[in-house]
């Protein structure tokens, strides 16, 4: 009975290590292959995309045989993300603000669940970085409001830098260097949730009128 506590308790970290986890074991065993070399050796954190891991072959040509490890981390990393949000949303009284982190964590978990099939790959990506936008958005104003300093700096970087990283994809702006934003955009998104997980509790958003 005491394991269970302990998981249910800290199952949105134990979801982002495995996930991580996964997606590093696929990194180590991608075949190689970049968007700007295709003779390239190994995974290179600069240059792939994750969804490179998620493809049925490499973009050497070669088997990429530890695709599935990399399909379990992803969906795993969008599942716990949404979970998160819905654990926030029990944490807030405010309805205009419980109702939209519980509904589009829900949405984000179904969408994740669908981001790793190839043909729906775009679509999904695409709908997520919408729901993940205006959750963010959400969270962020709510974090103005509240008196965690520290979050809202966070907050508002995370959010600059999803921003950043969503125009540099849909405009095709810059994309030799959206690689590594989109690592370092999950490293700030890890943090960012494992924050509002254990160093925000009920008390914080009482005050919070409207």
């Amino acid at each position: 009975m005491e394991l269970k506590v302990v998981f249910k308790k800290n199952v949105v970290l134990i979801g982002l290590i495995l996930s991580v986890l996964l997606l590093t074991i696929a990194g180590f065993n991608y075949p190689g292959g970049s968007p700007n070399n295709t003779n390239s050796i190994g995974y290179s954190f600069t240059e792939n995309y994750i969804s490179n891991l998620l493809e049925y072959k490499a973009l050497n040509g070669l088997d990429n045989d530890y695709r599935l490890f990399a399909v379990f981390g992803v969906v795993l990393m969008g599942l716990t993300s949404g979970l998160a949000f819905v654990r926030l949303s029990l944490k807030v009284d405010l309805k205009k603000f419980s109702v939209v982190f519980k509904y589009l964590g829900l949405l984000l978990i179904f969408l994740s669940s669908l981001i790793t099939i190839p043909s729906l790959h775009d679509l999904m990506v695409t709908l997520s970085s919408i729901v993940t936008l205006l959750i963010l958005f959400y969270v962020t104003i709510l974090l103005i409001k509240s008196r965690l300093i520290l979050f809202k700096y966070i907050s508002v970087l995370f959010l600059i830098c999803f921003y950043g990283a969503c125009y540099m994809y849909f405009t095709k702006t810059g994309l030799e260097y959206l690689p590594l934003m989109q690592k370092i955009i999950h490293v700030l998104e890890i943090i960012w949730i494992l924050g509002l997980e254990y160093f925000t509790v009920k008390d914080d958003f009482e005050h919070i009128k409207n």
